[in-house]
């Protein structure tokens, strides 16, 4: 069934032109988008049946003899990571057409949304099929590009800021992976994945490392593996919610992507197993560090979004079945859990007036909903028994124990410091958006006053850090603290209060809170169906070490 393979890229192109074209059509917009990428999911998961069944789908684009086509490649590997990020978009497309995203707000030219987002979702699904290092950067162009608009959405200062920061780190990213494809082709006269697969190996060692490290930077700025993560948490938190899901859940995973394909295809016995073991300890660490020091949930989830990168890459690092398997299921895991606590902090927002930790209080009591969509996820990526975020960690710990070096034991030492304190930050968030009252929200906000603490907010504009009951506030929150209490005049200090004057929202989309749902249904039966996941990622380890299987589904002998 090779015939289904290119229909993941095909279909949301299709797509995108036509709802372009009914741009004044928004009920058909969304018509037409929402059963596009429903039948995604259809034909990814018909994918990750035939090949657990059949092996590797190939199909090659166009009339040209092998190996000078384009090659599009379904595995275990690309059929799951298809499935589950299919599953994301759809759920993020119904919560966005939930929230209004429909072109009748009036300060976002939003008839764009549906054709951009569709491109975005072409563009991540080409890059999980690419048989070659051209595609690949086509793939990423394309859900760059579509990132870029929807990153800008509205023309705020804030959006243009963080989008300025965005289109320059991945611009220079795009260079280094040009230069990375032309020095791969001067080496190997070949783009096709396959086929360098047999013609690295004939290369000296020292140009091998040298293309391998080429490579490894331009997906390690695109996975924002540490220190080349500095970009996202300044960027993401500023794009509309549903935009932001789908970054955090997607595009950071289609870097972990393509580290995994080129390690294992290309540079099997890799020399930087240490240098892979130190990025993913460090990720994981300063990742963590920064997020613990937030005040503001979506900046958190950034840093931890950067943290976690740090268990996939860690399990890359192993090289072993065990890890690489590993690494496969977090990689799922990660995607849902990722998109599901931004679409919460959308809803948040919506209800809350803010993601500020400053500002929230009382939000169980307010929207018991919303309390519990937040709760069960991130109690799942902070690792509790016996949920999927858990099984990952297990599993990767197993993994470096397996291997048994000193670095090993000390990425795994930091793993379980990371997951200490992922339960840490979130404990904190729920603590005080949710658990507290508006009125201690209120007093805290005052106790950063001038007028109370006069010292404090010098301090924190010389960018060191206050200390205040259950809290840490950094220099980001001088100027909120300041404005809460000169524009208050007694009514802000309760969220009940706002929502029964009618300044809050008191009614949530269904569409919106149904999509979170079930993304967090989906979440939730990681765990159910963990064994039998596990299986299937187990065979996609044996699958990526055992480099002849994709090398003979696409290449006959002659043809290498």
């Amino acid at each position: 069934m090779t015939w289904l393979v290119p229909l993941p890229v095909i279909l949301p192109l299709l797509g995108a032109g036509l709802t372009l074209m009914l741009g004044r059509r928004p009920r058909l917009q969304r018509a037409v988008s929402t059963t596009v990428l429903s039948a995604g999911v259809v034909v990814a998961a018909t994918l990750v049946y035939e090949t657990d069944r059949n092996g590797p789908q190939v199909l090659w684009i166009g009339a040209w003899r092998e190996p000078l086509g384009i090659s599009l490649v379904a595995d275990r590997l690309s059929a799951l990571m298809l499935l589950v990020s299919t599953v994301v978009t759809l759920a993020v497309l119904v919560y966005s057409i939930g929230q209004g995203m429909t072109g009748n707000e009036r300060d976002t030219p939003l008839t764009i949304y549906h054709p951009t987002f569709l491109v975005l979702a072409a563009g991540v699904s080409n890059a999980f099929l690419a048989g070659d290092l051209f595609n690949l950067f086509v793939s990423f162009e394309m859900l760059l590009f579509a990132s870029y608009v929807l990153l800008t959405l509205g023309g705020t200062g804030a959006r243009i800021r963080a989008g300025t920061i965005y289109v320059i780190v991945n611009v220079v990213s795009s260079m280094l992976f040009l230069i990375s494809i032309a020095a791969v082709y001067s080496a190997t006269g070949s783009l096709n994945l396959a086929q360098l697969a047999v013609r690295i190996d004939s290369l000296p060692s020292e140009l091998s490392l040298v293309l391998q490290l080429l490579l490894l930077t331009t997906f390690s700025i695109k996975a924002a593996v540490f220190p080349l993560s500095f970009w996202l948490p300044d960027s993401y938190p500023t794009a509309p919610a549903p935009v932001t899901a789908v970054f955090a859940g997607l595009l950071t995973k289609v870097g972990v992507y393509a580290i995994i394909r080129s390690q294992t295809l290309l540079f099997p016995e890799s020399p930087l197993t240490d240098l892979l073991l130190w990025a993913s300890l460090l990720t994981l660490v300063i990742g963590i560090l920064g997020a613990v020091a937030q005040t503001d949930i979506k900046r958190m989830l950034s840093f931890t979004l950067v943290s976690h990168i740090g268990y996939m890459l860690f399990g890359i690092a192993l090289g072993t079945a065990t890890g690489y398997a590993g690494a496969v299921f977090y990689v799922a895991h990660h995607i849902t859990i990722q998109t599901t606590l931004f679409l919460v902090l959308g809803l948040v927002e919506r209800r809350g007036g803010s993601t500020s930790l400053i500002r929230l209080g009382g939000l169980a009591r307010l929207s018991p909903v919303i309390a519990v969509l937040f709760f069960v996820p991130a109690m799942n990526l902070a690792g509790i028994p016996p949920m999927s975020g858990f099984l990952g960690k297990v599993s990767l710990a197993q993994a470096g124990i397996d291997v048994g070096s000193p670095l090993a034991y000390g990425v795994v030492a930091a793993g379980m410091l990371t997951s200490l304190l992922t339960l840490y930050a979130v404990a904190k968030a729920w603590n005080l958006a949710f658990w507290r009252t508006p009125e201690q929200a209120h007093e805290m906000a005052r106790t950063l006053s001038d007028r109370q603490l006069p010292g404090a907010l010098e301090v924190i504009e010389h960018r060191d850090h206050v200390h205040i009951g259950s809290g840490t506030f950094g220099s980001r929150d001088t100027d909120e603290a300041r404005s809460i209490l000169d524009e208050d005049d007694g009514s802000n200090q309760d969220l009940h209060q706002l929502s029964r004057q009618g300044l809050l929202p008191t009614r949530l989309p269904r569409t919106m809170v149904g999509a979170t749902g079930g993304l967090v249904a989906v979440s939730l039966s990681l765990t159910v169906v963990a064994g039998p996941l596990f299986g299937f990622t187990q065979q996609a380890a044996d699958d990526l070490l055992d480099r002849d299987v994709y090398i003979d589904a696409v290449l006959p002998e002659d043809s290498r």
